[in-house]
Parts: C-alpha cells; sequence; structure tokens
C-alpha cells in the first residue's frame, strides 16, 4: 500500500508518523513553498499528547512548550467562575502543552524528514483534482506559485488534510459555499513578558462574543516568557458582512485592536501593556463549517480542518487532528483492504468530530462562563449563589467527556 498526504499540517504530518511507524510508504505534498513557524498560541490535550509521546516526541516538546498547569474561566471583569487542575496535574498520564502552533508544526515537521527522509515533503504543490479507478487513485498537484500543471502522483489511498478551504472536500461538495461566519473575529498576539502566575497557567476571560484569553507558550527565561493572547469580540453582523480573509498573514494596526482588548480583566495581567508589546497582531475570523455526513469516497478520505473545522474552543482543533491521525493510521494497518480502513476511520471519528463541532458553536466548556454573565451581568459576589458548582461542574465536566480527553483520568477542580 503507498498513501498520499495533501497537507502538510499537524494533522498530515502526524498521519505520516503514525505510518511510517506502522510500515506503510507515503509521500506528503504541502501548497507552501517551504512548512514556516506560522500562526501564534494553541493548546493541545492530553489524549492528543499521548498520541505524540508515543511517536517519541515529548522531548522535543518540552524544549519549546510548557506543560500547562491550571486553567482558570473568568467574567469579563476578572471574577473567577471556574478553576481546575490540567494534564499532570490533573490526573493524567501525559501533559497538556500550551504551545507556539508553528513550533509544535516544526517538531512534527523536523520528526518526518528524520525518518522518512528529505524527500518525504514536496512543497509549493497544491492539490488541484484526482482521478479514481478499481485500483487506486491517482493525485494531481499543481505549482502553488505558478498555477500551471506540476505533477500526478498514482497511489492506492489519497488523504485530505489540506485545511478548511480543502480541495478534496470541494471535489466531493462542489456547492457547500464559505466557511460559516457568525460575525466574530480573532485578534492574536504574543510578547515577551514577565512570567504570570506559575508561568505554566492559562486564563479565559469572557463568553463567546466577546472573549480574552492568555497563556505562556515558550518556556521562561531570566523571568520573562513567551505570553500568547487572543481576543474574540463579535464585531459584524454575519447577514450583511463578509468575513475578513482567513489568513494566518494577516496583521491588524493596534489601534483598532487595543479599544477591545481593555474591555477585559484579568488579574495580575497588564492586558493593555501586553497587547501594546506585541511586535504584530494577526487577525483571523472564528470560522467552521457544517458537519458532513461522509468524508470517505472510494480511495480518498478527509481528515483535521478538511473533515470538520471547528471553532477554536476547548482546545480542540490540533487535538482532534491528531485523534484522527491516529484513527486512520491503525485501520490502514489492520484492515484487510485500504478502502475498508477508511470506512472503519470514518465511522470512528466522523460522529465524535461532528458533536464537537455541534458543542464549540454553543461554547464548548467556556459555555459557563457565558451562563454566569448571562445571570450576573455586572457581576457577583459569590459564584455559587449565581450558578451551582454542580451545574458548573456539568459544563465543563461534559465537555471534557465529549471531546474525549476525561477518558485518561477526571479533571479535579481547584474551584
Amino acid at each position: 500500500m503507498t498513501v498520499i498526504i495533501a497537507g502538510a499540517g499537524i494533522g498530515g504530518l502526524t498521519t505520516a508518523l503514525m505510518l511510517q511507524a506502522r510500515g506503510i510508504p507515503v509521500q506528503l505534498y504541502e501548497a507552501a513553498r517551504e512548512v514556516r513557524e506560522v500562526g501564534v498560541g494553541i493548546n493541545v490535550l492530553p489524549h492528543a499528547i499521548r498520541e505524540l509521546a508515543n511517536l517519541g516526541l515529548l522531548d522535543a516538546l518540552d524544549k519549546v512548550g510548557v506543560r500547562t498547569r491550571k486553567l482558570t474561566y473568568l467574567t469579563k471583569q476578572g471574577q473567577e467562575v471556574w478553576s481546575e487542575l490540567r494534564g499532570l496535574h490533573a490526573g493524567h498520564e501525559v501533559p497538556q502543552f500550551s504551545i507556539h502552533r508553528g513550533r509544535l508544526q516544526k517538531v512534527i515537521h523536523d520528526a518526518v524528514i528524520e525518518r522518512l527522509g528529505p524527500d518525504a515533503i514536496r512543497t509549493g504543490r497544491r492539490l488541484a483534482g484526482f482521478i479514481q479507478d478499481e485500483a487506486g487513485v491517482t493525485a494531481h498537484f499543481t505549482d502553488s506559485v505558478q498555477g500551471d500543471a506540476a505533477m500526478s502522483q498514482r497511489a492506492e489511498v489519497l488523504i485530505c488534510a489540506d485545511g478548511i478551504h480543502s480541495a478534496g472536500r470541494r471535489h466531493f461538495y462542489p456547492n457547500e459555499g464559505a466557511p460559516s461566519w457568525q460575525g466574530v473575529v480573532m485578534w492574536r498576539g504574543a510578547a515577551e513578558w514577565p512570567v504570570w502566575e506559575d508561568g505554566e497557567s492559562m486564563a479565559i476571560g469572557g463568553g463567546l462574543g466577546g472573549k480574552f484569553v492568555l497563556y505562556p507558550i515558550a518556556p521562561a527565561v531570566k523571568g520573562k516568557q513567551l505570553m500568547n493572547w487572543v481576543v474574540n469580540v463579535r464585531i459584524k453582523d454575519p447577514a450583511v458582512s463578509t468575513p475578513p480573509p482567513d489568513n494566518w498573514s494577516r496583521q491588524a494596526p493596534l489601534a483598532e485592536v487595543l479599544p477591545h482588548a481593555v474591555r477585559f480583566h484579568v488579574p495580575g495581567m497588564d492586558i493593555g501593556g501586553l497587547v501594546k508589546a506585541s511586535p504584530s497582531i494577526f487577525e483571523y475570523p472564528m470560522a467552521d463549517r457544517d458537519p458532513l455526513t461522509r468524508w470517505t469516497f472510494g480511495w480518498v478520505t478527509l481528515l483535521g480542518d478538511a473533515a470538520h473545522p471547528m471553532y477554536p474552543v476547548g482546545s480542540n482543533g490540533a487535538s482532534q487532528a491528531i485523534l484522527d491521525a491516529r484513527s486512520l493510521a491503525d485501520a490502514l494497518q489492520s484492515a484487510e483492504h485500504p478502502r475498508a480502513a477508511l470506512w472503519q476511520y470514518e465511522k470512528d471519528r466522523l460522529p465524535k468530530t461532528a458533536e464537537v463541532v455541534r458543542t464549540n458553536r454553543v461554547g464548548g466548556p467556556e459555555r459557563v462562563i457565558d451562563e454566569v454573565e448571562k445571570l450576573a451581568p455586572a457581576g457577583f459576589k459569590s459564584v455559587d449563589e449565581v450558578l451551582s458548582y454542580e451545574d458548573r461542574k456539568a459544563i465543563v465536566g461534559g465537555y471534557a467527556n465529549l471531546a474525549g480527553f476525561s477518558r485518561v483520568r477526571a479533571s479535579r477542580s481547584v474551584s
């Protein structure tokens, strides 16, 4: 069996490592001319880190990321709604990581090059289409800069891990249209900053319509570390406004972002100062797509954002792509026929990720903030008098179970 992967993002690269570990030949194609450290911070949950640890990547992750210790949910005014331990501190066998997306991708990319060889990833090649027959699939790639025909490749399996604008998805669903957007824009940045709290914790202030996210994404050096921040604000009516381009390189002016950022309060953090200290601010629409009824057609399947793009809620985007990779690699190793393997993978992962997509649309675990702010918009003396501990636990714990990371061991609340 030979496998082609279109897309060398986190999902595609992890799938390549999983397949190589199982002795399945694989070739990756990436539209970008080079794999660069783009994006800002993300969190990767323990069930996904466990898969990367099994691939021997834990030491490399420790060099560039932070093992997350605690997560606190706050109102916009900075009042605590819920706080819980995470990763190893919550009883999991492996950590949760707060990490720069580009550095995570580079860790996996470097492992692919080391284990599969320098030609494992062919860059500057965008998937343009494919043709299937009884014996397999022929994938066609164009030069991503020139746009002319570049090459074709034959294989038994084509995995489309080419993002929210996947050519593979568009081939099977040509009338799907643009991603779904509810008028929320994300502004993201990072700056070297004095260590906040213990240097291992994260905070989320505000609900789905207006939110500030804060966490470190690199080990501390001489009392400072790279501090990641995100501002989510609903600023437009999606019925009459089109979303801004979903390009991680699109920059926004400080004057546009700062007034929104300083609306939030996180104890012990100068939010305005942090935003001002950020060398660049990136703008991205918070978008997703409706869950599909099928990912697999013949010898071709979808993976990661190509299959289930979701709101960045609950630290789940990259984590779910990594879980896709494990499921698909296991199926291809054990099934008697590649097409049966793709069907098994879809049967396992499609319903799970569809439910995460739907739940993220209403706030995921962060909905606990929305519920408290809705009941006490002016603040409170005791959060227990607004929404009981058990009700708050049900919202947060229910999401952990849904997303699959409570099965290792239930988190211990520190509220």
